[in-house]
C-alpha cells in the first residue's frame, strides 16, 4: 500500500470565526477537531460511533472542505434538496500533499436519489441507468465508476442500502482502492466494513475522537454479544 496520501490533515482555518455555542460545535468530536485538527492516515479510515456522535457531520464537512457537494458527487456537482449540513466545512482548512492531481468523490447514502437525478440530467450524461437499479446495486455501480485510482474519497453510511454480500463486495473494492493509493474516509455503523485488515478505526463519542482496534470497538462488542445470545437482549427489550 502506498503511503503518499493526498490529504495530510484537516484543521480550523486561522481566519475562521466559530460560534462555539452552536449545536454542532458542542459535539465532542467536532470540538476536538476545532481545537487540535485531525491527521488523516493513508488508506481507509472508518469513523464509528453512536447516532449523534458527529460521524456524518464530520464526513460532510470533509467533503465540503475538499470542494465537494455535501449531498454527494464530485467538485462542481450542482444539486441539493434541503440544506441540513453544519457550516463546519467552510471553517476547515485541508492540508494536502502537493504535486499530484487528486480525484475526489463523495457518496452519501441518504441523498443518492437526488445525485442520480442530477447525473442523468447533465448535458452529456453517462450515468443514466442508476435509477433503473435497486438502491444497493446503483450505489455500488456508481462507486465503482467514480472511486478510481489515486484520490481522496468519502462515504457516509454506505452500508445502508447494501445486503451482507454487497457489503463484502464494497469491502473488497476498498482494498483495491487503497492498493492503488486512494485515501478513503467512511462514516459507518458496519461491523463488516470495519473488519477490513489494516484500516484505521476512529471511535467518536463523549471522549471526542480516539483511535481503536476492531476487537476493542464498542460496536463490535455489542454485535458479538447480540448474535451469540439475541434472547438475552430481547427478553428485557420486549417485556
Amino acid at each position: 500500500m502506498r503511503t503518499d496520501r493526498p490529504v495530510r490533515r484537516v484543521e480550523l482555518d486561522a481566519a475562521a470565526e466559530v460560534d462555539r455555542a452552536a449545536w454542532w460545535a458542542k459535539i465532542p468530536a467536532v470540538a476536538a477537531i476545532l481545537e487540535s485538527g485531525l491527521n488523516i492516515p493513508a488508506g481507509v479510515t472508518f469513523l464509528v460511533g453512536e447516532n449523534g456522535s458527529g460521524k456524518s457531520t464530520l464526513v460532510e464537512a470533509l467533503a465540503q472542505a475538499q470542494g465537494l457537494n455535501a449531498e454527494g458527487g464530485s467538485r462542481g456537482a450542482m444539486h441539493e434538496s434541503r440544506v441540513t449540513e453544519s457550516p463546519l466545512g467552510g471553517l476547515l482548512k485541508v492540508v494536502r500533499t502537493p504535486g499530484r492531481r487528486v480525484n475526489s468523490y463523495f457518496l452519501r447514502a441518504e441523498t443518492m436519489h437526488g445525485l442520480y437525478t442530477y447525473l442523468e440530467n447533465l448535458p452529456r450524461p453517462t450515468d443514466t441507468d442508476l435509477h433503473d437499479r435497486s438502491h444497493g446495486e446503483g450505489f455500488l455501480e456508481l462507486l465503482e465508476r467514480k472511486f478510481r485510482g489515486y484520490g481522496f474519497y468519502l462515504m457516509d453510511e454506505p452500508e445502508a442500502p447494501l445486503s451482507f454480500t454487497s457489503t463484502l463486495r464494497l469491502l473488497a473494492h476498498l482494498d483495491l482502492l487503497r492498493a492503488g493509493g486512494a485515501q478513503v474516509v467512511i462514516a459507518t455503523h458496519s461491523p463488516v466494513l470495519t473488519a477490513l485488515p489494516g484500516a484505521t478505526i476512529l471511535e467518536l463519542g463523549a471522549h471526542g475522537i480516539r483511535r481503536t482496534s476492531y476487537d476493542e470497538l464498542e460496536l463490535v462488542t455489542h454485535w458479538r454479544s447480540f448474535l451469540s445470545r439475541p434472547d438475552g437482549y430481547l427478553r428485557d427489550l420486549l417485556r
